[in-house]
Formats: structure tokens, sequence, C-alpha cells
């Protein structure tokens, strides 16, 4: 007997919004690339300003003093044509970070120390910095990230470039790869990440700027009402805040920073969680405003994030579906056999590849031997999947039943395997 109409839409739209999803970033991805990265200017040689303005560099820190050397060994090493101040701002540490910050002020000139008494999260950490600071354009990275040398050339670069440019991501790379997760995010960040920022640009509106190196003009963060403390991603919700305010954000690839990621798997379900967390409170949070017609053009990003958690979701009635069969007696049309792909497992298969094979032909400007990396992404589309899913899964309850207004403080993360 044929399927039931119902779950036979179920499992097409399961088969192909991956597929459908994945050509839409490849084309976005690759059109960005030929169009605007392939005949740009080297790394080394940022584009000249007439008159750089001074910049200040913020660093958030919250019990950091294991990597406070290399990070701010980067920050104060920046190759930028003026003059620029670093802003390190002790948030409430537990351990030495505190200490070990005034040392190094005491060394560097150029370093500035914020001290607050306690824990109050990364927001209030940043508009802490933000208000202290001496420069209208703002570059703000994590207290684990190395910048490279050229990298705050580049983002300022974007900021004075044009009035309207709110914000400007940059280009996030993977420092630890000793492990199998560790490979993996490389090819991630790469093939995923990189990819949707450079499609997303094309299309017209980015979902999130990434957190971890991220410029910001000090209008445009006064006009929105700064970074929200409520929010367990700032990152997320000050992207959407700023595009509603009609201010502009760019991708720069060529503004690297190295970071470290988790490498087993309960910090990267932690991270992961706290990611799709976060793009659920977004979506709470802006979805109804969003549907006026002033707002049309945050609706690409709104609704392929809604079809992401029916995604999701659509995946649990389907497993559901089969387990309920393996135990009772289910009508011939529900009856889901298997669970393992066939034919059309082998084109996800395929199109996993091609994506990966784009990636690697843009990334290959960035990072020498990048492509040895991708040895290991056979097991890619399996866990990022599984792991995407689980997250949005737990993601939409847990959002949904945590207390309104509570300030999100500062949790130590999994930095790799030591």
């Amino acid at each position: 007997m044929d399927m039931h109409p119902l779950l036979q839409v179920l499992f097409q739209f399961a088969f192909y919004y991956p597929m459908v999803m994945a050509f839409f970033w490849m084309s976005g991805g690759l059109y960005y690339y030929f169009r605007r990265e392939r005949h740009s200017r080297p790394r080394n040689d940022p584009p000249l300003m007439i008159d750089p303005p001074f910049a200040s560099l913020l660093i958030p820190c919250h019990n950091e003093a294991e990597n406070l050397g290399d990070t701010l060994g980067a920050a104060l090493a920046q190759r930028y044509p003026a003059d620029y101040e670093v802003i390190a701002i002790d948030d409430g540490s537990s351990d030495d970070t505190g200490a070990r910050l005034d040392v190094l002020a005491a060394k560097h000139p150029r370093l500035r120390v914020l001290h607050l008494d306690r824990n109050l999260g990364k927001a209030n950490a940043l508009r802490m910095g933000a208000l202290a600071a001496r420069s209208e354009y703002l570059v703000c990275i994590d207290g684990d990230a190395m910048l490279e040398e050229h990298a705050l050339h580049w983002m300022i670069w974007h900021l004075v470039s044009g009035n309207r440019v709110g914000a400007v991501t940059g280009n996030p790379r993977i420092r630890n790869r000793s492990t199998l997760l560790g490979r993996l995010q490389v090819a991630e960040f790469s093939s995923i990440i990189g990819m949707i920022k450079r499609a997303q640009r094309v299309y017209g509106r980015i979902f999130t700027i990434s957190g971890v190196i991220a410029g910001f003009r000090r209008t445009a963060l006064h006009q929105v009402g700064w970074w929200s403390d409520d929010m367990v991603t700032e990152d997320i919700d000050i992207s959407w805040r700023l595009q509603r305010a009609h201010w502009d954000i760019r991708y720069e690839p060529n503004a690297l920073c190295f970071i470290l990621m988790p490498e087993t798997l309960k910090g990267l379900w932690r991270q992961r969680l706290r990611w799709a967390q976060g793009g659920v409170e977004v979506m709470l949070r802006h979805a109804r405003s969003l549907l006026h017609w002033k707002e049309r053009r945050m609706w690409g990003v709104l609704l392929e994030y809604v079809l992401s958690v029916i995604w999701a979701y659509t995946m649990l009635f389907i497993v559901v579906l089969w387990a309920l069969g393996k135990f009772i007696e289910m009508p011939p049309q529900l009856h889901i056999a298997s669970l393992l792909p066939e034919w059309h497992g082998v084109i996800l298969a395929l199109v996993c590849l091609l994506q990966f094979a784009s990636s690697l032909i843009i990334d290959r400007r960035y990072e020498t031997q990048i492509g040895r990396n991708y040895f290991w992404v056979i097991w890619y589309p399996m866990a990022y999947w599984l792991i995407s899913l689980s997250t949005t899964l737990v993601a939409l309850p847990k959002t949904l039943l945590r207390r309104r207004s509570k300030r999100a403080t500062w949790t130590s993360p999994d930095r790799g395997i030591r």
C-alpha cells in the first residue's frame, strides 16, 4: 500500500531541504568569491585609507589567564597605519586574569584594563568597553582569539568606507586541530559558515556576525541600544537589530582571527546548544515585528531559520514514527521500513562533497595546505547534521521555558584538548 500523502510530503521535505540549501549556499558563495575575492588585494596589502582613524580594540575576558599572552600579543602587534588602543575588560574573573592584565598594562602603554567586580556577561563587558573607548570604530574579539596582523586594518577599512556600514564580521579560523572534532570544524568553518556568510552577503542580509571577531560603528550601537544582556548569544541579536535599523553589515574574509574550539563531544554539545538557543531567542523576539513590509529584506533570513527548525522537527517525527513501528503494529500507510539512506542518501552525500570542493576553491586563498584537513570530511555530514538536529530540538523548548529577562552571564567553554 502506498505511503500516506502527508508522510510523503514530510519525507520529500526532509530530503530536499538540505540539498536545496546546499546549492543555495554554494551558488551565493561562489558568486561572492568570483565577483569580489578572486582578484582582490592580497591579505598582507590591505586597501589604503586616506585618513585612517584612531581605532579601539575591545577584548572582554572571563577566566582567560592561560590565553592572555597569545591574544594580547597578537592584538598589540597589529600593523595598522594609525594609532589604536587595546581595552581588555576583566569581567569578574575568578582566576588571576585581572592580575595578569595589570602586569601587561604596565608594560604596554597602548593597553588599558577595566575591572568589573562580578560576572555580568559578555554583553555588559562589551558595553563597558565601548563606553570607555576613545574611538568611533570598535573591533571586538574574544579573550582566546589571535588576530592576524592586518585584521584590524581590514575591519576598520570597511567601517570608514560608507556612512551606513554599522558592522563588519571577520573570518574565524580554527587553531586547535589535534582531534577528529577539531579537523571537522576546520572544514565546517570554511565550507559551511564561511560560505553561508558569503551567500547571505550576496542575498542581502547576514544571519549573524561572528562574535569572536566583529567591528562596529559606535553610533550604530548607540542607536539600537547596545548589546542585549539577556540574550544567550548577543552577536545574533545585535546583528538583527542593526539590520532592522537599516545599518549595513559586511563580511571581510581577509580579516583572519585564529580561535580555540571544543574538541570534546560535551564541549561541542554545550557550544552548539547555546548557538541554537540564541537563534531561537532572536526568532521569538523579532519574528512578529519582521512581518511588516518595511522589514521585508529580513524575510529571507527569517524564513531560512524557520525552515531549519521545521526540518529538525520533521526528522524527529519520522524517527519517532519508525521507532513506534518496531514496538506496535502501525497502519500500512504509516509504516517506515528503515532509516538507513538508500539512493537519496547517496545524492545528499555527493552534494555535500560538492559543497566541500567548492569551499576548497575559495579557502585555499586564506590558508596553505587546507586541503589536507578535507581527508576527514567524509564524517562531517553525519556529525554536523546530527548535532544541528539535536541541538535545535532541545533549544526550542529550553528557550520557551527560560525565564524572561534573565541576565546571560559567562560560562567557561571547552577550549580544546591541550
